[in-house]
């Protein structure tokens, strides 16, 4: 299977090409060029798998001409060593809980199994690579740990830029307290900075000749393929009740648009989707888009705001252009399977404090923006009222342990995973907003 940029669908190249490249050399998003198919015998056969053994299959179905799928059954079995519960919270509402990993953020999913594969694709002869990453707040720490390594020459090396004064205090010691191979670097400016800076120093050619680099953030494809395994894993679970035999809707916390992205190839390739919901906060360019689309056909990006749900405070989302591209590409009516609502900060807190007093579950802000997204779709879809719905829990709430105390009025329990992060001392290099002097510190790694 080959891949293309979404500029130049004629130009293609390889996964191993791709994902060590992070970019496509014209600026664009990686993409399969053609996409496989679940039959309804093959989603039989999936349900019954576990986790992994489902992530090494879909896997399989992309990846099986350059990887073994031997191997690719090694790297699901060492990269999903944790558990995503589905919890009921009311009638045909679901939570699925994909903070368990060891940064108790989704983000684990990705990084995890992009790094194993960043390491088979490097091989033992490969030139070092420093893998370049822009966070909004978790995905920095779910690639710093996925790519720690302890030994004294490591091969690769990670730089992460976050936005100062942006991320909660249990991002920032998640990603400051790591060193070793971990650079990370405090930007004095949002994360739309941070994704900028780092775009620059993938397209610097004369850079890149100096310093290989990489990029780890959802422009990479092999953050992406994961992403897609745990909406099928979910969706045919669900369909194995009998009391839930209609498709699902499925809302999902959207920033970078890299999470739904999943969602959308998962339902292209054979997942029955009912919906899917882009749940953005204040920074609503995609659902702004959704609903203004006839009038202008095109996204218009907004300068980032800071809200209680930061990791989604994008302004800019690098995604958008693989879903035009695959909605072209399938000759897909977007506003058919996709939905978007924006969730102020108010609306946030209300909801985490609805869910509490109600179910007793306790949100962080992140999912709580899911759930209202949801609230709101199935009050303009009445129809919709008894149709399974699933929302992604992106984080655990401990990480946000002051929103959270002040919408329930107490904090959530934290859990073993952070409270070593929250003892250690961290170290960080303060970095203006400007690209020479990114440059510099990435030639100094």
């Amino acid at each position: 299977m080959t891949l293309h940029s979404t500029l130049n669908p004629t130009s293609t190249t390889s996964w191993r090409d791709a994902v060590l490249r992070g970019l496509a050399p014209d600026g664009g998003l990686f993409l399969p060029t053609t996409l496989p198919t679940l039959s309804e015998g093959r989603r039989a056969h999936l349900a019954t798998l576990t986790f992994p053994e489902l992530a090494s299959e879909i896997s399989a179905l992309f990846l099986k001409d350059e990887v073994p799928v031997d191997l690719l059954k090694e790297i699901s079995s060492a990269a999903f060593t944790f558990d995503l519960p589905m919890r009921e919270i009311a009638p045909s509402t679901f939570i699925l809980e994909l903070f368990h990993g060891p940064t108790c953020a989704f983000k684990d999913f990705g990084a995890r199994f992009m790094s194993h594969l960043f390491r088979y694709f490097l091989g033992a002869e490969g030139a070092p690579l420093t893998v370049l990453v822009a966070t909004s707040g978790d995905t920095g720490s779910a690639v710093a740990n996925a790519f720690l390594d302890y030994s004294p020459n490591p091969r690769i090396k990670v730089a992460i830029l976050f936005p100062k004064g942006k991320v909660s205090v249990v991002q920032e010691k998640q990603m400051t307290t790591l060193g070793k191979n971990v650079s990370a670097f405090e930007v004095d400016g949002t994360f739309d900075d941070c994704q900028r800076l780092v775009k620059q120093a993938l397209a610097d050619n004369t850079l890149t000749k100096q310093t290989p680099l990489t990029s780890a953030n959802s422009i990479n494809i092999a953050r992406l393929l994961p992403q897609m395994f745990y909406y099928i894993y979910a969706g045919l679970q669900l369909s194995r009740r009998p009391s839930y035999s209609a498709a699902p809707i499925f809302s999902i916390p959207s920033g970078n648009l890299g999470n739904i992205t999943g969602g959308l190839l998962a339902s292209i390739i054979g997942l029955p989707v009912s919906q899917l919901i882009a749940a953005c906060n204040a920074n609503a360019a995609f659902p702004h888009y959704l609903q203004n689309r006839e009038q202008s056909g095109e996204l218009s990006p907004q300068p980032s705001r800071e809200t209680l749900s930061n990791a989604m405070d994008v302004g800019n989302p690098s995604n958008f252009s693989r879903i035009a591209s695959l909605c072209k590409q399938q000759a897909l009516d977007l506003p058919g399977i996709m939905s978007g609502f924006s969730i102020s900060d108010a609306e946030t807190l209300g909801c985490m404090t609805r869910c509490y007093s109600e179910s007793g579950y306790v949100l962080d802000p992140h999912t709580a923006v899911g759930l209202r997204a949801l609230e709101l779709y199935r009050e303009g879809n009445e129809a919709c009222s008894s149709v399974p719905a699933i929302v992604l829990a992106t984080a655990h709430p401990a990480k946000f342990s002051s929103v959270v105390e002040i919408a329930i009025g107490s904090a959530p329990q934290i859990p073993q995973q952070l409270q070593g992060a929250l003892s250690a001392k961290g170290y960080k290099i303060s970095l203006d907003n400007c690209y020479d002097s990114l440059r510099q510190q990435l030639l100094s790694l």
